[in-house]
This record gives structure tokens, C-alpha cells and sequence, in this order.
């Protein structure tokens, strides 16, 4: 008994201390991950697709406070055998903001706000896309060791409005909240996108980042 409290408290001692050294260098530390995404949903002979990717880069800039900002890319598009329904392409510019505690040991909780921006163009119809949103995120943060650390997140509320503006008609604006990620979207902007029901905010992240 002696000996299994022994090793539970030298455990405890080693992640205590391992998660000492993690907050005191982590200010001034950069990161890197990549969110990615894929989805496809096939009917009959129509498949739609939706492909995200993400990477971010930030920096600490308390032990406990990190910025960064994402840019990445993302294509959404409906297939027949008749050939392309749509196919959208668009960039995506996302800073954020995060603020870490430390839950037991390496693992932490972190809260984040982001604010993407969204921008690009359905090719089939020419019709411009722009998002604009907020989104408020929690997760939990594993470092494995000092300069990696396995991530995951879930969306608690976000915010978008979306306009389309097509090259004959006028313009549509799509605005769309919900509490973790519960909300409707506009059948205008499901049918003219294609895609599996596109949102252009994912509700689900899961990644490894990079401390150096």
C-alpha cells in the first residue's frame, strides 16, 4: 500500500511540475495547428462535398492569454452524373483570441473568440459569398510535452451573416445564431451553394499544435 502511494504521489509530483514548466514558458512562445475538415453526402446520383482547411499560427502573450490568426481555404460542391451543380471556392481569414486554465496536471481548459471572414465565389452561377461572424469556442488542450500538445473543441455560440450576391438579381442576407451550433440555415443558401448542407463555420475541431 506504502509503495502504491509512493508512485502516485511521484506521479502527481511529475505532472504538477511538468505543468509548472508549461505555464512559465509559454509567454512569448509561438504555436501552430490546422483545423481540417471533410464531409460528403451522396443521393442517388448526386454527391455533395465540403472540404475545410485551416491553419493557424499565434503567439502567448501571458503565460495563460494567446492571439493568432487563420488562414486557410475551403470548397464546397455538388456532383451529378450530369456533371457540377455548383462549386464554390473560398478563403477564410480568422483571428482569435484564447484564454487557458489549467484543469489537473498537462491538461488545460481554454476558452476562444473568433471572428472569421469568409470571401469568395459559387463558379457555376458567378455568385459572390461573404461571411462575416463571431464564434465563442471551449476545449480542452493535452501538451504531451512542452512543444506539442493534442486539442479538441466544440462551438458554443456563433453568430454569422452571409450575403449572396449574384451576377443577375439582387442581393440575399443570410444571419444565423446559435447556441452550440444549434440553428436553421436558409434553403436559398443550401440550394445555391450545393454542398452537404453547407455552413461555413464547423461546429468541431480536433487537432495537434506545435509550441516553439
Amino acid at each position: 500500500m506504502k509503495k502504491i502511494v509512493t508512485l502516485i504521489s511521484i506521479a502527481l509530483i511529475c505532472l504538477t511540475a511538468k505543468a509548472q514548466e508549461v505555464d512559465k514558458g509559454l509567454k512569448g512562445a509561438w504555436f501552430a495547428t490546422s483545423q481540417f475538415g471533410y464531409q460528403q453526402t451522396k443521393t442517388a446520383d448526386v454527391k455533395n462535398t465540403s472540404l475545410s482547411v485551416l491553419p493557424i499560427v499565434g503567439t502567448f502573450v501571458t503565460p495563460s492569454v494567446a492571439v493568432g490568426a487563420g488562414f486557410g481555404y475551403m470548397n464546397i460542391k455538388s456532383d451529378s452524373d450530369k456533371g457540377t451543380a455548383a462549386k464554390t471556392d473560398l478563403i477564410v481569414i480568422q483571428p482569435l483570441a484564447r484564454k487557458y486554465w489549467n484543469v489537473a496536471g498537462s491538461l488545460y481548459f481554454f476558452g476562444q473568440l473568433a471572428a472569421p471572414i469568409i470571401t469568395g465565389k459559387e463558379k457555376q452561377s458567378d455568385l459572390k459569398i461573404t461571411q462575416f461572424g463571431l464564434s465563442l469556442s471551449g476545449g480542452f488542450d493535452y501538451f504531451v510535452t512542452k512543444n506539442f500538445s493534442v486539442e479538441f473543441s466544440y462551438d458554443l455560440a456563433n453568430f454569422t451573416s452571409t450575403t449572396l450576391d449574384p451576377k443577375i438579381g439582387e442581393k440575399t442576407t443570410v444571419t444565423n445564431f446559435g447556441l452550440a451550433h444549434v440553428a436553421n440555415v436558409e434553403p436559398l443558401y443550401n440550394g445555391t451553394l450545393g454542398g452537404s448542407s453547407p455552413n461555413l463555420t464547423s461546429p468541431l475541431s480536433f487537432g495537434f499544435k506545435f509550441i516553439f
